[in-house]
């Protein structure tokens, strides 16, 4: 039973596409969690030196073109949720990233199965 050759055309574009998008959307996937992941860093960096300055240090937070006072526990606290906030991003993106990948080897599996079975025509 052969499918015609309009049909395996179709089949064949169809699994490239889906190669080509996964590979554009794997990409995407990796930059944004590399970005947060440097936004992660620059958090925690800011955490730590915050950590290491003494208490009765005045802490302010940049709001547009001016500087506002912000309380210790206050500013500690955004900066925390910040990071867990960015933490679960990059959790959520890593598992985007991995279903991609698998979606992507499926099709360049199914295009080498395509390929290495199809008969040789003289």
């Amino acid at each position: 039973m052969s499918l015609s050759d309009e049909t395996l055309r179709k089949i064949l574009v169809q699994i490239q596409q889906t190669a080509v998008q996964s590979q554009r959307a794997l990409q995407i996937t990796q930059q944004q969690t590399s970005a947060k992941d440097r936004e992660r860093r620059i958090l925690q960096l800011t955490i730590d030196e915050i950590n290491g300055i003494d208490e009765n240090v005045n802490l302010y937070k940049g709001v547009g073109k001016m500087f506002m006072f912000v309380p210790r526990k206050t500013m500690e606290s955004e900066l925390k949720a910040q990071e867990k906030e960015l933490a679960d991003d990059i959790a959520n993106l890593n598992k985007k990233s991995k279903y991609l990948e698998k979606q992507l080897n499926d099709a360049q599996s199914q295009l080498r199965d395509i390929f290495h079975h199809a008969p040789n025509k003289q």
